[in-house]
């Protein structure tokens, strides 16, 4: 007699839940009255992993485990797979694992065959800052709605500067990096740039004041050098290997970890930009990319309505193009209830309930699981570490039962690669050469400087900009040493005139002009 018909009627039924007959990712075994049983697999079908789905937890309770052990299996099944690192701990899915007593233990009990297996994966860091390939965006495909959320303005400052981008989207200008923004936000705010918007509500100085120190002080942070070229493509996310697995693409984080609203919103422009470019598939045999967005509810924290209105839209859009995303927090609390309701797969963890706000998201993450023999209550915060309640999207697309759940071990490494040994991986990626080295091409900035520089030069005799003392210099305003000069005024009555189309804009207001 199997394990599964040993059980009562209701487990009977909760392990009958997830008898898939196509290809299905192993997450672990049913608990039952405080038994895990072997001979009942807690599975996921292939295809449904595009309709997105959530991993949460407290802290230590093993959601990095559980990302790892699901990109294994996306990763062996051919599906390129996208990880937020933010700790730092994921770049040993790179490596095989180590046997030990406590992985052999786990295996047993869960019926797991388990043999240490390293996967194809490519490292990414933001700017370059960390050990990665450098991850960049041009202004313009980063947009106003993000480039708001990384800026932290306020609605009627994102509003202004969706209108700079309007202005130099129909004169077709591409802004490639901090420096031609802020030349174009001059421009605009000058007599000159002025007329330019007149029709269309105009921009004033105060709130172009407030733009121009936000980026200053973005700067400031050194923060500049993610922006610019060469620009990512993420294409490069949907890659397979040579023997047909997918790809991990691991953004290293913990560089950058401090700085959570441009590491969330950078997130949302790779997804973004994903939508904006991928076709349509409808429903297929298995994703094109499963995400995991670690951290998420960094990047609904003081989201603005239209940000979150986005986020919404390119999770309900973006399955229909074959790209699975997974949200990763500590509740579901975390997450928004337009964009909760659109995920079909659940993978909770523990929870705590020693404070009253505690309790309070306990009770609110039960309310959002369907019916279930198990008291959630109690069971939620009594799981062990790698230990979940899951619930699924069957074959046919309807909810399986609730199932508490332990989990199979992950057969990579459990555990970060070293520094050292993750420059030489990257060193030696195909990528490396390609995004490596920043290039600053001559763009609106250059342009402009050069234009203010030439007509601050003396025609005859007189003190030009170069040998004026060294401190007024550097108290002129870069709106003054730009907006003055001739040339420049010259040059701006010419911006309708350039050669360039007008760029489109996706979700979130993203754009690329394709390569």
């Amino acid at each position: 007699m199997s394990d599964s018909e040993t059980l009562p009627a209701e487990a009977r039924e909760i392990a009958s839940g997830y008898a898939f007959t196509g290809a299905a990712l192993d997450l672990g075994a049913l608990l039952w009255d405080g038994s895990c049983h072997a001979g009942a697999p807690v599975r996921i079908p292939l295809p449904v992993l595009n309709r997105h789905g959530l991993v949460a937890g407290a802290t230590g309770t093993g959601k990095t485990k559980t990302l790892q052990l699901i990109s294994e299996q996306l990763s062996a099944q051919g599906v390129p797979v996208f990880l937020a690192d933010v700790k730092g701990d994921l770049s040993g899915i790179a490596r095989p694992g180590q046997a030990n007593d406590k992985v052999s233990g786990r295996a047993a009990e869960v019926g797991q065959q388990w043999t240490p297996a390293g996967f194809p994966a490519e490292f990414y860091a933001l700017g370059g800052i960390g050990h990665g390939i450098p991850v960049r965006a041009t202004i313009t495909s980063f947009g106003p709605v993000l480039l708001s959320k990384v800026l932290q303005l306020n609605q009627t400052q994102e509003q202004s500067l969706g209108l700079i981008f309007h202005y130099a989207d129909t004169k077709g200008l591409e802004l490639i990096d901090l420096k031609d923004l802020r030349a174009v936000v001059a421009f605009l705010t000058s007599d000159e740039g002025k007329a330019e918007l007149k029709n269309i509500g105009g921009l004033s100085t105060v709130t172009a004041g407030v733009i121009l120190r936000s980026l200053t002080a973005f700067e400031a942070q050194g923060m500049s050098d993610f922006f610019g070229e060469p620009e990512f493509d993420t294409a490069e996310l949907l890659r397979t290997s040579e023997d047909g697995r997918g790809i991990v693409s691991v953004l290293e984080l913990p560089a950058v970890q401090d700085r959570p609203q441009l590491f969330s919103t950078f997130l949302m422009w790779l997804l973004a930009d994903l939508f904006h470019d991928l076709p349509e598939v409808g429903d297929a045999d298995k994703p094109k990319l499963v995400f995991f967005f670690d951290e998420a509810h960094l990047l609904f924290n003081d989201a603005s309505k239209a940000f979150l209105d986005s986020i919404t839209q390119t999770v309900r859009l973006i399955r229909s193009k074959g790209v699975g995303v997974f949200f990763v927090t500590q509740t579901p609390k975390d997450v928004p209830s337009d964009v909760l309701g659109q995920l079909g797969n659940r993978v909770q963890h523990a929870l705590r309930a020693f404070t009253p706000d505690d309790q309070k998201a306990l009770k609110a993450t039960v309310k959002t699981f369907p019916n279930s023999p198990y008291d959630l209550e109690e069971l939620l915060t009594g799981l062990g570490t790698g230990e979940a309640v899951v619930t699924v999207l069957s074959e046919k697309g309807a909810p399986t039962p609730v199932a508490a759940t332990r989990l199979r071990a992950p057969e990579s490494r459990m555990g970060p690669v070293e520094g050292a040994e993750l420059d030489r991986s990257v060193q030696g990626s195909p990528l490396y050469g390609r995004y490596a080295q920043a290039v600053d091409r001559e763009s609106a900035y250059e342009k402009l400087t050069a234009a203010a520089a030439a007509s601050e030069a003396p025609a005859s005799g007189g003190v030009g900009r170069a040998e004026r003392p060294a401190k007024a210099k550097d108290e002129e305003s870069l709106v003054e040493q730009v907006v003055s000069s001739g040339m420049f005024k010259s040059l701006a009555r010419s911006v309708g005139t350039q050669i360039g189309r007008e760029i489109t804009r996706s979700l979130f207001g993203t754009a690329r002009r394709r390569r």
